[in-house]
């Protein structure tokens, strides 16, 4: 028998209706699929822009593929991904690092985490690799330099002659360059070369942006290269404890000044220093 006909029109409405909504839902499930793929191929893409290979010295020369950049000769190295560089801004980084107007900074030099190169172009973490857990001394130099810089350099080598094989276990030397847009790692192994810099005596350049936060942050920074000051900064990062002194200071004065922090003490008698060694 024959259904009534409203049945059968209700019958292939349904069916019509679930028809269109399987319609619906594949092409949905088509859209979201063509849109991972996309996701995934942009991914890639963006993942494709990323890596590029730059020069340490001169960030702006920057290549897809390997080689050498073309004004200071150094290798183009893989970009790392960008990290933080200090631990607190840079404007309340130099407030802690100059609070006191004494020689003692007990506990308040905060040294930033940059990228830097040493003189053998090994790449470093300026505070893990250099400062963590160590007695230092810094000074502030650069290669070009025919006024202060060699006397600062011909201390640290007197100072270093002095102690022996505590320089490299006790003390670690730090040289940073004010001009790195010039002072490549050949150069300054070139200059250490020059003053007998032994094991522990590290020589600092590196990217410009990345060398200027650094000095900004240990209040050695300048406008002009030639206006940096002759100080060292001596350090015990275990105890918190540090000072500055004059660069030139007697050879004696600035060794004892040294042993002095490496036991955690300051004797403010030694950070005022004569030009005599």
């Amino acid at each position: 028998m024959n259904r009534p006909a409203p049945e059968r029109l209700c019958k292939a409405f349904v069916l019509t209706v679930m028809t269109l909504a399987a319609i619906g839902f594949e092409a949905h499930a088509f859209e979201r699929a063509k849109g991972r793929e996309q996701d995934s191929q942009q991914q890639k893409t963006s993942t494709k822009q990323v890596k590029s290979y730059v020069c340490p010295m001169h960030p702006e020369v920057r290549s897809a593929k390997r080689g050498r950049c073309p004004k200071c000769k150094m290798d183009l190295r893989l970009e790392r991904a960008v990290t933080s560089t200090a631990v607190i801004g840079d404007q309340d980084l130099l407030a802690a690092n100059t609070a006191s107007n004494g020689p003692e900074y007990a506990g308040k030099m905060v040294i930033p985490e940059v990228d830097v190169l040493d003189q053998n172009g090994n790449a470093l973490h300026f505070y893990s690799d250099l400062i963590k857990g160590k007695t230092v001394a810094i000074n502030f130099i650069f290669t070009n330099c025919t006024t202060i810089c060699p006397p600062l350099a011909a201390t640290f080598a007197r100072v270093q002659k002095e102690m022996g094989d505590k320089v490299g276990r006790d003390v670690h030397f730090i040289s940073i360059s004010v001009d790195p847009l010039t002072d490549t790692p050949e150069r300054l192994k070139a200059w250490a070369a020059k003053f007998k810099a032994g094991p522990g005596w590290t020589f600092v350049t590196g990217n410009k942006e990345q060398i200027d936060k650094l000095l900004y942050a240990l209040g050695a920074s300048v406008s002009r290269r030639e206006d940096h000051s002759p100080t060292v900064i001596v350090g015990n990062d275990v105890k918190g404890v540090w000072t500055r002194t004059y660069g030139l200071a007697r050879t004696t004065q600035l060794e004892g000044l040294i042993m002095n922090v490496i036991e955690g003490n300051v004797d403010e008698s030694l950070t005022k220093g004569t030009a005599k060694p």
